[in-house]
């Protein structure tokens, strides 16, 4: 998968609430499929569908611990997404940044300036 392609599925995993829940829940510890879905008001293969789209998009794996198979948050990927938005946050910062000079001397009293002696023209 090129980084383009990761990107894309760690965003798509991540446009689901339930999804994001999840990884809410994975980031306090490791936990079982029926740990995961207890809270949520939905069967155990349909938190399986989820669980398969975040490992899928990396944000998760899967151990095996006797017949207990835990599943636990990566970080990889949303490091990512961390850097990738980064540089967009650097962009938007060095734009405002230039909003905010161009406003001060808009809004500064205009000097007024003597007349020169001298030349004239």
């Amino acid at each position: 998968m090129t980084s383009s392609e990761r990107l894309n599925a760690t965003f798509i995993a991540l446009a689901d609430p339930t999804r994001r829940a999840i990884l809410a829940r994975l980031a306090t510890g490791e936990a079982s499929v029926l740990e995961l879905a207890k809270p949520f008001a939905m069967s155990q293969p349909a938190i399986s569908k989820h669980l398969k789209v975040l490992e899928r998009a990396g944000l998760i794996s899967r151990g095996r611990d006797a017949q207990r198979r835990p599943c636990r948050i990566e970080g990889k990927p949303l490091a990512d997404i961390s850097e990738w938005l980064e540089n967009y946050r650097r962009i938007w910062e060095e734009n405002f940044q230039r909003l905010d000079a161009l406003l001060e001397e808009l809004q500064a009293p205009e000097k007024k300036t003597a007349p020169r002696k001298g030349k004239r023209l």
